[in-house]
């Protein structure tokens, strides 16, 4: 059976404000198909982070149903790795101790384990800088122990709540190109979050555009392109969908006679 299955059906949140409730996501469906690689991309303040959140496990719904293959989110799985644009590194831990405390809960003998976070950095080409704290690492170093840490136990599902977005432009695009490998090596369902539409455009098999505040989907397109892409030679698909995207995300003010 596929593993890494999710499927959001008519869900909301809404958040406790001064004046009552607030809705952060309006009611919402997403399904996402084991090993796809899907951009969710929206306003600031849409409901991007929130719904991804529900999906790990951090935030109840106020209503509607999450599943991971047919069992419902209730809260934090395993099966379900996050990534953030913070890094979330624990800086008395090496790059190596950062990935080994990841493989604890996992119960392995005490080689393997090693062997295992070690196999997880040399996949990020880290493997050199394992000694290293995040201290001594720069962002995008952190960024691939983060993804390497992550991919180490092997989830299902990842998450990723605009993992690039701190970087540089050059180091951004090494980061593409190294996510997409070691996806195409795992196959886990990847929901990615994003700010930058380009981005979107070159990494996912799907581009879903979120409204504005409270946020639902508005847009579904279908990316069948081969990786890796540029802007320019997939300018015939890509160009007009971008147009078409940053009109959705930033509409024409009506303006009255």
């Amino acid at each position: 059976m596929s593993s890494g299955h999710v499927r959001v059906d008519r869900l909301s949140i809404t958040f406790a404000g001064q004046q009552g409730p607030v809705t952060a996501l309006a009611p919402t469906t997403l399904h996402l198909a084991p090993g796809s690689f899907t951009a969710l991309i929206g306003p600031s303040g849409c409901g991007k982070s929130t719904l991804m959140n529900a999906i790990a496990g951090f935030v109840r719904p106020a209503g509607g149903t999450m599943t991971l293959d047919h069992a419902e989110i209730t809260g934090p799985s395993p099966d379900v790795g996050v990534i953030f644009q913070q890094y979330a590194l624990f800086p008395w831990f090496t790059a190596l101790g950062n990935v080994k405390f990841a493989l604890k809960r996992l119960g392995l003998p005490k080689a393997e384990l090693h062997a295992r976070a070690m196999a997880a950095l040399e996949e990020v080409n880290l493997a050199q800088h394992a000694g290293k704290f995040p201290g001594q690492l720069s962002g995008g170093m952190k960024q691939r122990v983060a993804i390497a840490r992550t991919f180490a136990a092997s989830p299902k599902v990842l998450l990723m709540d605009e993992p690039f977005a701190a970087l540089d432009a050059q180091t951004r695009i090494v980061m593409h190109r190294l996510l997409i490998d070691i996806w195409q090596k795992h196959r886990a369902t990847v929901l990615f979050v994003t700010h930058d539409v380009d981005e979107a455009l070159l990494l996912a098999d799907r581009v879903c555009v979120m409204s504005q505040a409270p946020g639902r989907i508005i847009r579904d397109y279908a990316l069948d392109l081969p990786r890796p892409r540029s802007l320019r030679a997939g300018a015939d698909v890509l160009l007009p969908m971008r147009d078409e995207i940053i009109t959705l995300l930033h509409p024409t003010p009506h303006i009255d006679a």
